[in-house]
């Protein structure tokens, strides 16, 4: 598989986009002022305690205060709260040593917030969701630093290695490699990119890490909260340093900036890979010439057409998301039950597509097309797992239940990427019904008697052109009996920016009247 990474420099934004095969399939945007990005470490203070949901507010700056629940306390948060107050106090110019510090005991799984968190004192905190519509950060206490091979967390001792990697043998390598050169008060896990390689690269991102939580340290010092301990770093090096593989066979970029930058951050993590990086100056926008404005366009809004003549539904609720696939014109045979599974198949990749390509979070209920064979749905429910494998967001995928849907839930880490193709009709604010001609007759009638009882004189009516035809239409028309009953002079104009229900009053200075 090639993977290509395609970054779009704007003056507010940056664009990512990742083709698989030349296929979208990720969509990120970075704002020239982003904050609150997933990974940023900040110093918050507790605000509110809800003993009901044993959980806390915590003002880390944002409009809405950010959400902690005692699952995501940590089990070192007396350490954290602890090392928080030392780091902010802490006056020395060595800086806290973190290798002497005294980690805390642990806190029980089954506890209440209030006693943790009583007092409402300073904590670190990292985010862990961004803020969604009207919600604040989701925040966690366990605290990570991810490089490019392993992950530290501070304040325990623990090794681990990814599941990702199968090999016993390679497992009790990686284990002992780290456990060698691993600092004190610190946790490893080792990720699935470390499979194969040497001491000495492991031992370099390691310390590039230690190097980071140190100042993490000097950032606390005299911190008043809130206040931005540690920025996450730019989603171009957090996608490379998460996905960069063999795979990846081109990264094109837009902006001289993003150019050199991306440029040192390769040299660092993967010297070998700095030559797949070039800079677009063709003078044509970047997204059109590797065909992405295009697939945009074609991927998202509420119906998705798959290149057999089937068809994707996709519908949004406020508890979860709702996909209906219909098989259109779809024929590979006379057999209706292959029919149906070959279609569904071809759903399904398109399905975990678009969970990625939109971050489609929460519940997702796929209604596929229905098949009798239980064989036919256990291969669909295994190939649906095969195509979500790519997919970095946790997921679980369930068995097709007896009523033929599947379910699916995937994390989202970020608010839902929804380009609307569609437009609310102006007529009928998008009820798909508007009045008939003779209801906005007597409304615009009811409305003229009452301006004439105000004592308005020399009213003029503004309408769309076509009701401006029925108004004046023939010698005794709609706008002579008005001019007789309400004994002054009606007048009517016509407005092509009106949609065809819209009309308005101006009075003999041609000043609107509000109603």
């Amino acid at each position: 598989m090639n993977k290509e990474l395609i970054i779009n420099a704007a003056p507010q934004a940056v664009e990512i986009a990742l083709l698989e095969d030349k296929k979208l399939v990720e969509m990120h945007n970075e704002n020239a002022n982003s904050s609150f990005g997933v990974g940023d470490l900040y110093l918050g203070k507790v605000k509110k305690l809800i003993p009901g949901l044993n959980a806390a507010f915590i003002d880390v700056g944002f409009e809405k205060d950010a959400f902690l629940h005692y699952s995501d306390l940590s089990p070192y948060i007396r350490s954290i709260l602890k090392f928080t107050k030392v780091a902010i106090n802490n006056t020395s110019l060595s800086g806290l040593d973190f290798d002497s510090f005294v980690v805390e005991p642990e806190i029980v799984k089954t506890g209440k917030i209030t006693e943790v968190l009583s007092g409402k004192p300073n904590i670190l905190v990292q985010i862990l969701k961004e803020p969604i519509a009207a919600k604040g950060p989701r925040l966690s206490c366990e605290i990570s630093l991810p490089g490019r091979y392993v992950v530290i967390t501070p304040f325990n001792d623990i090794v681990a290695v990814s599941r990702k990697i199968h090999s016993s043998e390679e497992r009790k390598r990686l284990q002992k490699i780290i456990e060698a050169f691993k600092p004190k008060n610190f946790g490893v896990i080792v990720r699935t990119a470390a499979e194969g390689k040497h001491s000495n690269e492991l031992h370099e991102d390691l310390l590039g890490l230690i190097n980071t939580w140190k100042s993490i340290q000097g950032n606390l010092i005299g911190a008043v909260p809130p206040t931005r301990i540690m920025s996450e770093e730019g989603k171009t090096n957090s996608i490379l340093r998460d996905l960069l593989t063999e795979d990846f066979n081109r990264i094109v970029v837009n902006d001289k900036n993003i150019f050199n930058e991306t440029k040192n951050y390769l040299q660092k993590i993967a010297p070998e890979k700095s030559d797949i990086l070039s800079l677009h100056n063709n003078g044509s926008p970047i997204f059109d010439s590797f065909g992405i404005t295009r697939q945009v366009k074609a991927s998202f809004g509420k119906t998705v057409n798959l290149p057999s003549g089937a068809y994707l539904i996709i519908e949004h609720t406020e508890a979860l998301h709702v996909i209906d696939v219909n098989s259109g014109y779809k024929s590979v045979g006379n057999n209706q039950e292959q029919n149906a599974f070959e279609t569904n198949l071809e759903a399904a990749a398109e399905i975990s597509r678009q969970l990625r390509l939109r971050d489609i979070g929460g519940i997702i209920v796929v209604d596929f097309i229905d098949m009798k064979l239980p064989e036919n749905k256990k291969k669909l429910a295994e190939q649906m797992d095969l195509f979500m494998r790519k997919d970095r967001a946790k997921h679980a995928v369930l068995a097709i239940s007896k009523f033929g849907l599947m379910q699916i839930t995937r994390q989202r880490m970020k608010p839902e990427t929804n380009i609307n193709t569609q437009e609310v009709c102006p007529s009928c604010d998008g009820t798909g019904k508007i009045s008939s001609t003779l209801v906005l007759e007597d409304e615009i009638e009811k409305n003229l008697s009452y301006l004439v009882m105000q004592k308005h004189t020399g009213l003029t009516i503004e309408v769309h052109p076509i009701l401006y035809a029925y108004l004046t239409k023939g010698l005794i028309s709609k706008r002579f009996k008005w001019s007789v009953q309400f004994k002054q002079k009606i007048h009517v104009r016509s407005n092509t920016n009106y949609h065809l229900t819209e009309f308005h009053f101006f009075d003999k200075n041609n000043e609107a009247i509000k109603l």
